[in-house]
């Protein structure tokens, strides 16, 4: 199913375009769509899932079963499966991929789905990450984000998971319309309590073409202020670091040996592959999107044409200029001469006068070869990033 036949390669960095150790599934389905969700999803739709389980395994076998480190199931919501489609959905990823060097398997998961029965098919398939979409524990909070779960069955999912499973994500959204500092200080707090070992803190975004996009245009929805927002921000840095939750990216904050290794093959550019609706790699230089649309991207497996809808020859400039600009939003920041080396690609001489303007403005140190964000620069990382990115 490829549709790159005959396409000269792109020119690759000093030491070639990386081999990829990382593979992302993304499984589109929900019990239903929240307000603030712009991801590949289709909701009440489950009469579908035969057709992805099969056409899945079919994009899968075009990779021809490669090697990897890392193992990503997202979503949409993987647990929404029932578990014995589940079972035979993550037996056939396993057979097409060699496993034998895999360190981390992550699967995303939605507290309501969370029982001894879906546990017992993650664990048994190898999975040693569990990630769990909690958002909030606060009902009044819940009931804006739309979310399915209340403080009870959240913190029940979080314990058994840390039983069954035994390395913990939660993702954890602020800035909601209406929260209040101490609203997110006891969510933080409850969290923080319970045995988790990353954590994920989003601001809540309005994206274009969601519902709540079109309710803060109509007045029924009302943003924070920015001051609140930072403060929040700044809340969740401070009492993470108090249990031992070190900040490690922008947004993700994890004990010592937990952060998550397959986020950090995206920020550090190396290679992954990807299947299902939406889904994107970026394998041999080329970046590949396939359609959003669950049914498009069905009717086109199950016709044997790529489902790919967009394809992006990388330039070694722009593969470097990425490099840069996600892996400055790690704390530890980026050995600027390194990554000048492995790309070949002097981003000194590239971003100069860019980094320069930007120590000066007090968002970067640059110091012994390595460009880290000061304390100002990390409320500004998305500034940042786009400057690199040029």
């Amino acid at each position: 199913m490829s549709d790159r036949a005959g396409v000269n390669a792109p020119a690759t960095p000093t030491d070639g375009w990386p081999v990829p150790k990382s593979a992302y599934i993304h499984v589109p389905f929900c019990r239903h769509r929240c307000g603030y969700c712009n991801f590949s999803v289709v909701a009440q739709r489950d009469d579908l899932i035969e057709r992805y389980v099969q056409a899945i395994d079919l994009e899968l076998q075009t990779l021809d079963r490669p090697a990897i480190e890392t193992l990503f199931i997202g979503g949409g919501t993987p647990t929404h499966l029932p578990p014995p489609v589940l079972d035979r959905f993550l037996n056939q990823v396993g057979q097409r991929f060699d496993l034998n060097q895999l360190v981390e398997f992550s699967v995303e998961a939605n507290p309501e789905d969370i029982d001894p029965t879906t546990l017992n098919v993650l664990s048994d398939h190898g999975v040693n990450r569990i990630s769990l979409g909690v958002q909030s524990f606060h009902q009044s909070k819940l009931n804006i984000l739309q979310r399915g779960h209340d403080e009870a069955i959240a913190v029940n999912a979080i314990e058994m998971s840390a039983e069954r499973i035994g390395n913990v994500s939660i993702d954890l959204i602020f800035a909601a319309p209406g929260e209040t500092i101490e609203q997110w200080t006891e969510d933080l707090r409850l969290a923080l309590s319970l045995p988790i070992d990353h954590l994920s803190t989003y601001a809540l975004t309005f994206e274009k073409g969601t519902s709540f996009w079109n309710r803060l245009r109509q007045g029924e929805l009302k943003e924070l202020g920015d001051d609140v927002e930072v403060e929040m921000y700044q809340t969740a840095r401070a009492m993470s670091q108090t249990v031992g939750l070190s900040h490690y990216e922008i947004s993700n904050f994890a004990r010592p040996d937990r952060q998550c290794l397959h986020n950090r093959a995206y920020w550090d550019g190396r290679g992954w592959y990807a299947a299902g609706p939406g889904a994107a790699n970026f394998c041999d230089g080329y970046r590949n999107v396939n359609h959003r649309s669950t049914t498009t991207y069905l009717k086109k497996v199950e016709s044997g044409v790529s489902p790919i809808s967009e394809s992006e020859r990388i330039t070694v400039q722009q593969y470097a200029r990425e490099r840069f600009a996600f892996g400055v939003r790690m704390i530890e920041g980026v050995d600027v001469d390194q990554l000048s080396r492995e790309s070949g690609i002097d981003l000194r001489e590239l971003c100069g006068a860019d980094l320069a303007k930007m120590v000066s403005d007090g968002l970067i140190s640059d110091v012994a070869e390595r460009v880290t964000l000061t304390e100002r620069g990390i409320l500004f990382a998305d500034g940042v990033a786009s400057t690199l990115l040029g």
